[in-house]
C-alpha cells in the first residue's frame, strides 16, 4: 500500500513540477517587450521538452559511451580495451601454433577473433534479415486476405490475428516454450510440435538445443513474427484500403489478373507504409533480448547483442564491457533510426 501511495504522490509531484516550469517560463517571457516576446514565446513550450530529452536520453547515452572506455567498475580509464576484448580472445604463447593450425583468425600476435562474439553478430544479422521481412510478408498477406472476406468476418479474423500483440514477450516465450517442449522418452509428451512429429511417425527432438543451421534461432524468430504480424496487418490493411478504387478498376479493364493488380498497382502505392513497418520491426529486433532470455538464456548459439549487455551488466556487474556492448548496439541502430525518419518524411511528402 505504501508503494502505491508513493507512486501516486510521485506522479502528482511530477505533473505539478512540469506545470510549474511551464508557468515560470511563460511568466518570465511575458516580462519581455512585446516585439521580442512574439519571437521567443515558442521557447516556453519547446524548452521543457528539450530539457527532458537531454536529461532522459542524451545524458545517459553520453555517460554510457564514456563508461565504455572504463574498467569493469568504471573507475579506471582503459581506452579501447573493452572493445578489443569483446571482439577478440587472448591466446597464450604456447597455443599460438595450435590456433593457427585450427584456422583461427589472428588480429595481433596474441589475439584472435572471438568465435562466440562472431556467432552473436551472425545471430543479430539473421534476426535483422529474417524477422522484419517475414513479418511484413505475413502482415501483407493477412491484410490482403482479410480485406476480402466481408466486414463482419474481417473484424473477427483481424481481432484474432492482432490478439498476440496484447501478450508480453515473456508470456509469449512461455507459450512457445511449451510448444517446442521436449521430454525424455517414456514420459507423456507435452510439446505440441513434438506431438505432431510423433503423430506422423517421427521422433521427438529438443528443438531449442539444435543449433545446426541456426535452427533454434529461427524457431525463436517465429515468436516475434507471431507477436508482430498483427501490427503489420493492421497498418498495411489501412494503407491498402486507401488505394483508389479507380486504379484497381483501370487495371482490371486492361486485363490484369489478381496477382498483377496486387504487385503492379496496389503494392507500389502502399510501399511507403510497408517500408515504415519494416524499419519499425527492424529497430525492435535489434533490441530483442527477452525472448532469448526466457527461452534459451543465450545458450546453444542463440545469444544476441542485447542479451550480452544484460549478462555483462546485471549478472557479471561489468559496467565497462556492458557499456561497450550498448555503444555498439546504438551505432548499429542509429542508421536505422535515420532510415525510419526518412521513410516517414517521404510518406508525408507523397500525401
Amino acid at each position: 500500500m505504501s508503494d502505491l501511495i508513493f507512486g501516486l504522490v510521485s506522479i502528482v509531484i511530477g505533473v505539478a513540477a512540469s506545470y510549474g516550469v511551464f508557468w515560470l517560463l511563460n511568466f518570465l517571457l511575458s516580462l519581455l517587450p512585446e516585439r521580442i516576446y512574439r519571437k521567443v514565446n515558442w521557447m516556453a513550450f519547446l524548452l521543457p521538452a528539450a530539457l527532458l530529452v537531454i536529461l532522459v536520453l542524451v545524458a545517459p547515452l553520453f555517460q554510457t559511451v564514456i563508461w565504455s572506455f572504463k574498467s569493469d567498475n568504471v573507475k579506471e580509464w582503459v581506452g579501447f580495451q573493452n572493445y578489443v576484448e569483446i571482439f577478440t580472445d587472448e591466446v597464450k604463447p604456447e597455443k599460438v601454433e595450435t590456433k593457427k593450425e585450427e584456422g583461427a583468425v589472428f588480429v595481433a600476435d596474441d589475439r584472435i577473433l572471438d568465435d562466440r562474439f562472431m556467432d552473436i553478430l551472425i545471430n543479430n544479422f539473421l534476426w535483422v534479415l529474417v524477422v522484419p521481412a517475414a513479418t511484413v510478408v505475413v502482415g501483407t498477406a493477412t491484410a490482403t486476405l482479410t480485406n476480402q472476406v466481408g466486414p463482419k468476418r474481417e473484424r473477427v479474423f483481424k481481432s484474432l490475428i492482432f490478439m498476440p500483440m496484447a501478450i508480453s514477450f515473456v508470456a509469449a516465450s512461455t507459450i512457445w516454450a511449451y510448444f517446442y517442449s521436449f521430454v525424455p522418452p517414456g514420459r507423456p509428451e507435452v510439446g505440441l510440435l513434438n506431438a505432431l512429429v510423433k503423430l506422423f511417425g517421427g521422433e521427438a527432438q529438443p528443438w531449442l538445443t539444435i543449433d545446426q543451421g541456426r535452427l533454434n534461432s529461427f524457431l525463436l524468430m517465429v515468436v516475434i513474427v507471431w507477436l508482430q504480424g498483427g501490427y503489420a496487418m493492421v497498418v498495411i490493411s489501412a494503407a491498402i484500403k486507401n488505394v483508389p478504387v479507380e486504379t484497381l478498376e483501370a487495371a482490371q479493364l486492361d486485363g490484369a489478373n489478381s496477382w498483377q493488380v496486387f504487385f503492379r498497382v496496389v503494392l507500389p502505392q502502399v510501399w511507403g507504409t510497408v517500408m515504415s513497418v519494416f524499419v519499425t520491426i527492424l529497430i525492435m529486433v535489434m533490441k530483442i533480448f527477452d525472448i532469448v532470455l526466457s527461452m534459451t538464456r543465450g545458450n546453444f548459439t542463440t545469444s544476441v547483442l542485447a542479451f550480452e549487455w544484460y549478462k555483462e551488466f546485471f549478472e557479471n556487474s561489468n559496467l565497462g564491457p556492458a557499456s561497450a556492448v550498448v555503444t555498439i548496439l546504438v551505432v548499429l541502430i542509429a542508421p536505422l533510426m535515420w532510415l525510419q525518419i526518412r521513410t516517414v518524411r517521404q510518406q508525408e511528402a507523397l500525401r
